[in-house]
Formats: C-alpha cells, structure tokens, sequence
C-alpha cells in the first residue's frame, strides 16, 4: 500500500542529470516516483532500467504531455534542455503540477516573471534546481562567517570547470542566446555560489568569454562589483580539469569550499584560516544533496511553506547572468544599479 503523504513525481525527460535525481527521488523519504517521459522512444524505459533497476510501478511515457496529463503526477522535474525549461514549466504548471526545474529557471526574466505569475494563479510550488544549495556544508561555512572568524566579507572567488568529452558536445550545439555554452550550464553555479556571499545588489559586471563556431562560450571570467571594495570573480570553462569551489576572502582571513558538486558518497572539505596564524581543515559528514533538495521540495509542497530557492533569487541570478553574457558581447562594463 502506497503512502498518501508522499509527494507523487514525474520526471519530464531522459537527460544525463537523471544519474542522480532518479534515484534522489526513490530513496527521499517523502516522495515517490510513479512516472518519467521522453520523446525519444524507449528513452524513458531505459532510464528508469539503468538507474532504478526492478523498481515496480513506475510508468514510463514516450510523450511529455502524456506524463503531464496524468492525475496521479503531482510534482514534476524538469531537465530538459535550458531553450525549453520556461515553455514545457509553463505547461506543467498550467496543468496544476508542482515543478522543480533544474537550472536555470529559464533564460530570461521576462520567463521566470511569466512562470511565477501562472504558479500564483494556479497555486502552485515552483523552484529552480539548484541542488548544491541543499548540502549542509555550506550552512558550516555560514557559521564560520557569522561567528566573525574571518571579519567583514571583501571577495569571493568562484570557480567551476571540467573537460568537454566527446560525448557532451551537444551542449555547444546551441548558442549562447539559446542556452548553449558554459554559462547557462556551470557559469550559472559560479554566479549563484558567489551571490550566496555577497548579499547586497550588485552595481556592476564586467566578462571575458572564448567563443565557438556556434556561439557557444567555452570559457567565460569576470568580476562583479558590489561597491566599497567587495567583488565578485568568476571563472568556468569546459576546457580545463574539473574543479566546484568557492573561496571567501574577509579581512581578518579566508574560508574555502573545496567541492561543491558532491557525490553522494563524497566526503565534503572546507578550510579556513585567520591572518592570526590559526586554521583548520574540516571534514564534514557525508550528505546527499540531490535527496535533501527533493526532500525539501516535498515538503514545501505538503506543508505551503515557500522555498528556499525563491523566484526573486531565480530573478536576480538571470539578470546577473545575461548582464554578464552583454558586458562579455559588447566589450565593455555593464552597470547593474
């Protein structure tokens, strides 16, 4: 007998991501798969055989508007491409579906302006998928912060890479301006791990980007200014070794996030250090954060609370994001205020 007061989800499509959402959405406790869809045929079927095997009950579609049309799907993820992330969210959420979208929301802030306005009319839970946000180590790396450990917040450096394989050049495929390219792919971590730190509007950006035949970036850096000293640098790139981290710089010292894209069997670092001669390196304990993030999710859902990651959050990630992509277009500083 299934468990009523768990969330019912669907799965809209049979993207490489599901590696580790499938299985988040199995073993979380207050949720409960029952179907996934993609439009290639078989696509979901294999999905669901490779990373739920002999998992019972689960239907699998070869339409999307068929898992969208079936009552018993209350709360659906969305991993398609980033082009269709506002049309098909638009969709599900007029159909009356939860949604959890994985980064971004959506390309535009006219997008995600559109995309909360139908989940106010229709009532429902909508978050962007960002699911390092769920991980307890950055919640130890607030407290260090908090406790005064390293002073007044100056910088932050944030830093995200790995090397395209052959395999995975379909996210060049498609140019900047249809959510191809680094940016919208891992820039968009680099961006939203370094707002967490810097918590006042940003005044201005300034971007380098190597571009592809297609338009795609390859390798994007900048530097957000945030007034009075405190700033911003990004770095991410498909061409160098892999690499998730943050370092915050105050000025009585430094902390660091080693690994932000944890496995679930990862052993999360952080370290730190005053200018005073003491530091520390810290090995927390190990955490899912693709379950705590359907967890939470969840229990948004069943219990009204809003999210963690909120629509404003999803809003001013976007802006900084393609003021960034503008200033890296036009050559020039784009001001934010």
């Amino acid at each position: 007998m299934t468990d009523p007061s768990k969330l019912r989800w669907g799965i809209l499509g049979a993207a490489r991501v599901n590696e580790r959402l499938l299985p988040a959405i199995v073993e979380a406790s207050n949720s409960r798969l029952v179907a996934i869809a993609s439009r290639r045929p078989g696509a979901a079927a294999e999905t669901l055989a490779k990373y739920a095997p002999g998992r019972d009950g689960v239907k699998t579609y070869d339409r999307l508007e068929t898992l969208l049309d079936d009552d018993e799907v209350e709360a659906v993820y969305l991993p398609l491409a980033n082009r269709e992330h506002a049309e098909w969210a638009l969709q599900a959420i007029a159909r009356g579906k939860h949604v959890l979208i994985e980064k971004p929301m959506a390309l535009t802030v006219a997008d995600i302006d559109a995309i909360e306005e139908a989940a106010r009319r229709q009532g429902v839970t909508v978050m962007e998928g960002f699911m390092y946000r769920f991980h307890p180590q950055h919640a130890r790396v607030r407290e260090l912060i908090r406790s005064g450990l390293i002073g007044e917040v100056r910088l932050v450096r944030a830093s995200y890479s790995f090397l395209m394989r052959p395999a995975r050049m379909y996210r060049l495929a498609d140019p900047i301006a249809g959510g191809g390219g680094a940016m919208w792919d891992i820039g968009c971590y680099a961006i939203h791990s370094g707002r967490m730190w810097l918590e006042q509007p940003p005044l201005a950006v300034t971007a380098m980007a190597s571009l592809t035949e297609h338009g795609a970036d390859t390798t994007t850096s900048g530097i957000v200014d945030y007034g009075e000293g405190r700033r911003l640098h990004f770095d991410f790139s498909f061409q160098c070794g892999r690499r998730s981290e943050y370092v915050i710089n105050g000025t009585k010292g430094w902390v660091k996030c080693h690994t932000v894209w944890q496995l679930p069997g990862d052993v999360p670092v952080i370290s730190w250090a005053t200018d005073d001669g003491c530091g520390a390196e810290e090995r927390l304990p190990v955490a899912n954060h693709f379950r705590l993030e359907i967890e939470h999710f969840s229990e948004c859902v069943r219990s009204g609370k809003p999210p963690l990651l909120s629509f404003e959050d999803a809003r001013a990630n976007c802006r900084l994001i393609t003021a960034a992509l503008q200033s890296a277009r036009e050559g020039q500083v784009v001001r934010l205020d």
